[in-house]
Formats: structure tokens, sequence, C-alpha cells
């Protein structure tokens, strides 16, 4: 099965793969299954086994809490995780041929696919094409040559609609990148030094530290193959409004953004920026508001993954009993936004 829908599952805590599979951590040597209310462990801590025999051959021990042994997992779970992987293997194929291999009717197939997936089986096809041209490009292939490889019929087939997917061009992307130009500049705040950083499109990463090196250092990373330049000639009405947005002066903050994020980020970051100044939501509402109840640990990594700081007010998702945590620029930080912000309101 797909590691990534594997990984979805845990993260989401998703009950209906209990008994497709199990995950063990080797920070701990237990295995699990996918619905266990155990920590989210760090995902480069995690492997996947079909089966807890497999889990118990590789020196995992079963977990006490959540007894992986005891499920055994649904006929139409197992036909859909089969369906995901033929499209893996053979992303051309139709509807219809997949739904007669995995024995169910193309409607059925259709919405249990998208329940289980969270996209259909024409969109789970359209992202292996696509990374499978990515992993040519990155292994040195010409553009051309990866294209061919990877399905695609056509470089107009190629080039539709693949900037958003991507994040940039084929021809960016090939280049890793190299051919973006970010502007940024460090500036005093009242919570420690702010970067604000824009590309042509727009505000591209705010950021709170303690230093500038450091802030600097995250930005090069984030974007290593970027041109970045400090340059704050561009950025003086953007940093202005980000400053009167943390004094309280200006409560709505609405900056154009030039962000690389997945489907499901972009979703959950224009959920929180509907959220008003000085209210919260909990992460389960969140989850709620986008159709997505049982991805309340999704709906955190989201939270965790924004780059633009309060223009994203990711500082108003809090857990269900109100209590504040998980902020990536400090839990204190986030404290004292939420105070001023519940003051102003």
């Amino acid at each position: 099965m797909e590691n990534e829908i594997r990984w979805k599952a845990v993260e989401t805590n998703d009950r209906r793969f209990d008994g497709a599979f199990v995950y063990g951590v080797r920070s701990t040597g237990i295995y699990c299954r996918p619905s266990c209310s155990s920590r989210l462990p760090k995902r480069e801590n995690v492997d996947f086994f079909d089966a807890c025999a497999d889990a118990e051959s590789n020196g995992f021990r079963a977990c006490m809490r959540c007894q992986p042994a005891s499920e055994v997992p649904a006929p139409q779970v197992a036909k859909v995780i089969a369906a995901a992987e033929l499209l893996d293997r053979d992303e051309t194929i139709s509807l219809s041929d997949l739904a007669d291999e995995v024995g169910l009717s193309p409607a059925r197939l259709q919405k249990l696919f998208k329940e289980l997936i969270g996209v259909s089986p024409k969109k789970f096809a359209d992202s292996k094409r696509l990374e499978r041209f990515k992993e040519g490009v990155r292994g040195g292939a010409a553009i051309t040559d990866s294209m061919y490889d990877a399905g695609y019929g056509s470089s107009s087939r190629l080039y539709e609609n693949i900037g958003n997917k991507l994040g940039m061009t084929p021809r960016a992307y090939a280049r890793k990148g190299s051919d973006m130009q970010i502007e940024y500049t460090i500036t005093d705040s009242d919570l420690g030094r702010l970067l604000v950083a824009r590309t042509s499109k727009g505000v591209c990463a705010v950021n709170f530290g303690d230093n500038d090196a450091d802030l600097e250092t995250g930005l090069r990373k984030e974007y290593a193959n970027a041109e970045i330049e400090r340059n704050g000639a561009n950025l003086k009405d953007f940093v202005d409004a980000i400053l009167h947005n943390l004094d309280g002066s200006n409560p709505s903050l609405d900056l154009p953004l030039d962000l690389r994020a997945t489907a499901f980020q972009m979703r959950v970051w224009e959920e929180l920026r509907k959220i008003p100044y000085g209210e919260t939501l909990s992460y389960q509402k969140v989850a709620d508001k986008i159709g997505k109840s049982k991805s309340v640990r999704a709906v955190a990594a989201a939270c965790a993954a924004n780059r633009v700081a309060l223009v994203i007010p990711c500082h108003r998702v809090v857990r269900s009993n109100g209590d504040v945590s998980g902020y990536k620029w400090g839990v204190e930080r986030k404290r004292v936004i939420l105070k001023r912000e519940a003051a102003r309101e």
C-alpha cells in the first residue's frame, strides 16, 4: 500500500484502516494500529507493515493500549487499498477496469476511494504521474524524456495546470526553483525580530525569531536554490500592515501570498483566515469546517507548516479545552497575541 496513504491514516487516527496495516515506531520499539490514540510519532521514525507478524519479525512488540492484533480490515477498505496499488503500477487504467479488478461497481469504487483516500481515483492517478515526472527530473533526465516516461502524451498535457501542482513551472522545477527571486527584510517588533519576505506574487514568509542570523538561515533553508536578497524597499507596506495588526490598530490583515502547499494545507489555511479577529477555534472545529472531522492531527500539522505568521492566523487555533499549545514561533508569543486580540476585539 502507498506509504503516503498509510501515514495520512495514522495522522488522522482513521479507524477504517485498522487491520489493513500496522506501524512500528523505531524510537520505542512498539507497533500500533492506525487509530491508536498514542502521541503522533515523527514520520522518520515510522515503519509500515502489512501484518502484525511482519512487525514482530522486525523486532517490534505490540502496543498494550490499542492491541493491534485484534483487528480485521473491512472488505471495502481492502478493495480501495488494492485499487490504489493498481493505480500506482498503472495510472492509465480506466475506472471501469479498475472497478472490475477489485470487485466493485465504478460508482461504488469512486465513492469509497474518495472517502478513504481523500481524492478521486483520477486525481490519485494524476498525482502518481506527476510524481514520476518529478522523479525523472530530479534524477537528471531531460524534461521531454521525463514527460513521456511519466505517461504524458504531449507537453500541453504536462503544462496544463501543472504550475499549481508543482508550485512552479516544470522548467523551474527542473532547475530546483533556482529562478525564484525573493526579497526580505528584518525589523524589530515587541515579540522579537520579525522577518518578512516576498516574491513578485506576494508574501512567502513571515517569521518571528530571536536573532537575524537564525531567521536568515531558516529562510535560505526553506528556499535553498532561490535568489535571495535583503532589501526592504518593496516590503515597507507589508511590514507596516503586519506590525499594525500585531499592535491591534489593523485587525484585518489581507495580503497577497505566494505559498507552496498541499491541497489539504491550503484548505486548512483558507479556513484559518476566516476566523474573526479576537476569536479562536479548536483543531477539531477546523477539521469539522473543512469536512474532515477525523483529520484533527492533520489539521494540527497544517497549522505547524504555516510559514506566514499572523497573515494566516494559526495562532487562533487552540485545543478543545481552550489550552494554548503548538505554535511554530513559540507558545508564549501565541499567548501574547491571543490576549491582545481578545482585549481589542
